[in-house]
């Protein structure tokens, strides 16, 4: 089984109140850290620094250190895809491919047939109260392009020149909010992303 790695991408400040910790706000996926998946033939530092400069804007990250790694499968049910794959409408390869996936999305497993998964792909909007469902995809797949290997690479980076409090980056068709946050002080960031923070926390204390 294909092993997806991901990275997730620390970017600090020494700031007037103490350390800080650069988050963006997704316009439906609530507060975040900057994170991706590593391409094909794409070391994770890389990946890292590519993501980081992507998903903030910032040029001239400096890499502090990697803050080790962890295994993050999907949950119960879900699989991640392990490389771009058409979308079929029928459990078959000559049956209508109406939609694609990226590498490394999160699926819901539906049902088996044939050597196909039936998978639907949901992206709610979490900033409001209740939550829904934007949009969904639900077709079929290929079995051997779902996995359920996943590591996670965590990197600190700092900023290498002054920035401001706030500012925006248009990226991955979407318009990311970036801000500022005291590190002992974080607002409510979007689960699982809450619980990678303590690779932060536990670098700067040691």
């Amino acid at each position: 089984m294909f092993t997806i790695h991901k990275v997730t991408c620390f970017v600090t400040r020494k700031g007037s109140r103490g350390n800080e910790l650069l988050l963006f706000r997704h316009p439906s996926a609530g507060i975040q850290i900057p994170a991706g998946t590593v391409e094909i033939n794409e070391d994770p530092l890389s990946a890292a620094r590519r993501e980081a400069v992507e998903e903030t804007g910032l040029d001239g990250l400096v890499l502090l250190r990697s803050l080790g790694i962890m295994d993050d499968p999907p949950p119960t049910g879900f699989h991640l895809v392990a490389h771009p794959t058409p979308v079929y409408s029928r459990a078959r390869l000559s049956s209508f491919d109406w939609a694609r996936f990226k590498t490394g999305i999160l699926v819901e497993e539906l049902r088996h047939e044939a050597g196909f998964t039936q998978v639907r792909y949901m992206e709610p909007d979490r900033t409001v109260d209740p939550q829904y469902i934007t949009y969904s995809i639900t077709g079929w797949v290929h079995d051997e392009v779902l996995t359920d290997r996943c590591i996670r690479h965590f990197y600190s980076f700092k900023a290498a020149a002054h920035t401001p409090d706030h500012w925006s980056v248009a990226t991955d068709n979407h318009v990311f909010e970036l801000f500022w946050a005291r590190l002992n002080e974080l607002p409510a960031i979007t689960s699982p992303q809450n619980g990678w923070v303590k690779y932060l926390v536990g670098a700067i204390e040691h």
